[in-house]
């Protein structure tokens, strides 16, 4: 009994926090369990204040260099020192060609980030969604456990098992809370990210 004791008081303490998990900060994204708010895509005007994009939006499709630029400057291991290096190495010639150069070159960053931020968004909805089916799981088999607990004769072979299951996915159900927690920084990392970068193109295609 004391081994069912131990896994029922785990799953009690698990059960009293989930609640939380399952209310979104807003209405509109109720799978979104992040602090911060959700907002779906980045506009160009919220990181950029250059000269208009849209004649060049796609003109890096065509462009090797700036694809494996792009590659480079998006990763986030690369330091920010580096970045900026390699942005004012690429935007070289006369003052129009650096212009046009540089707003091709935002572009290719833009939507590669962006879509990165997306991914990353959806597959944060995704962990809640299971996170939230993990939860009522282990409800459910708290409230069997009970049940269980509470039978004369108890089936000890049956409360062993189950307790085992909610013990697991209780361990479960706190690692996933705190992959969470790392996955919701990563989009306002990505933004920061963009941003800075959107500042070094500006800087080096004056």
């Amino acid at each position: 009994m004391r081994y069912f004791g131990f896994h029922l008081t785990a799953a009690a303490v698990v059960c009293a926090a989930m609640p939380t998990i399952s209310i979104a900060a807003d209405p509109r994204y109720p799978d979104w369990p992040c602090v911060q708010a959700k907002v779906p895509e980045i506009s160009v005007a919220a990181v950029w204040d250059g000269p208009p994009i849209e004649p060049v939006a796609n003109d890096w499709r065509n462009e090797p260099k700036i694809k494996d630029l792009v590659a480079k400057l998006a990763a986030r291991r690369t330091p920010m020192e580096e970045a900026q290096r390699s942005i004012a190495d690429f935007l070289t010639g006369d003052a129009i060609s650096k212009v046009d150069r540089g707003k091709a070159l935002f572009a290719a960053l833009f939507e590669t980030l962006n879509s990165q931020r997306t991914e990353i968004m959806t597959g944060i909805e995704r962990l809640a969604r299971s996170e939230k089916a993990l939860a009522e799981q282990i409800r459910s088999d708290t409230s069997v456990l009970h049940e269980l607990q509470d039978k004369s004769p108890s089936d000890q072979s049956k409360i062993d098992e189950l307790a085992t299951r909610v013990a697991w996915n209780t361990r479960i159900f706190d690692d996933r809370r705190k992959s969470i927690r790392f996955a919701c920084e990563v989009p306002v990392i990505i933004e920061k990210r963009l941003f800075a970068l959107s500042r070094a193109i500006q800087q080096a295609a004056e």
